[in-house]
């Protein structure tokens, strides 16, 4: 199996493969990864049980704890089309809340924008007209 793992990840299996050794201690390896000492034992255990795979984020590939759900982005999306397409992010966030009483963040309707219409980079001094 092919595993990849982040720089963090690597150092912490140096680092826990050092206490197993025993050539550091659970107090240096907690002050090298910047970690507690209980953590510090909870990696021990997870690597002593299932090797380096287990010091990998359980949570990679996941979906965030904080995402709206897929029906609401979907709502929303539609609206922004439909209602406010000249709208910027901030008065659209206004309206939505005011008149179709849904609730998401300036920067989440920010972050749909910019995902729906790629920003154009403007060059100074560039009317559009070429000689």
């Amino acid at each position: 199996m092919l595993l990849t793992m982040t720089d963090n990840e690597l150092q912490r299996i140096k680092v826990i493969q050092d206490i197993c050794d025993k050539r550091i201690t659970g107090v240096e390896a907690a002050r090298l990864l910047r970690l507690s000492t209980r953590q510090i034992h909870r990696l021990i255990k997870r690597f002593t049980k299932f090797g380096s795979s287990g010091l990998i984020s359980l949570k990679r590939g996941q979906p965030g704890n904080r995402r709206h759900s897929d029906s609401l982005k979907l709502r929303v999306l539609s609206l922004l089309h439909e209602h406010y397409a000249d709208f910027g992010p901030t008065l659209a966030h206004e309206k939505l809340t005011e008149r179709h009483d849904i609730h998401v963040s300036v920067e989440t309707l920010r972050h749909h924008y910019t995902r729906r219409t790629p920003i154009q980079p403007h060059r100074a001094g560039f009317d559009g007209v070429t000689l």
